[in-house]
């Protein structure tokens, strides 16, 4: 299991309409919110959904 981090970069399964795959996360909990790094529209999903449309990390997260 990937431990979601704010910061990180994903590639997920479906493009978003813009035609970008990667995603940045903002903030994480039982809900994730994402940032197309496309066109820089807000998403907010459930953890669930993120991890079963997960496809690689492009980037680590921020460490405290």
């Amino acid at each position: 299991m990937v431990k979601l981090e704010v910061g990180m970069r994903l590639r997920l399964k479906k493009p978003h309409p813009c035609g970008s795959e990667v995603w940045e996360i903002l903030r994480t909990g039982v809900d994730v919110r994402l940032r197309c790094c496309g066109c820089g529209r807000i998403i907010l999903l459930p953890r669930e959904k993120v991890l079963r449309l997960l496809r690689a990390v492009e980037s680590p997260g921020h460490t405290p």
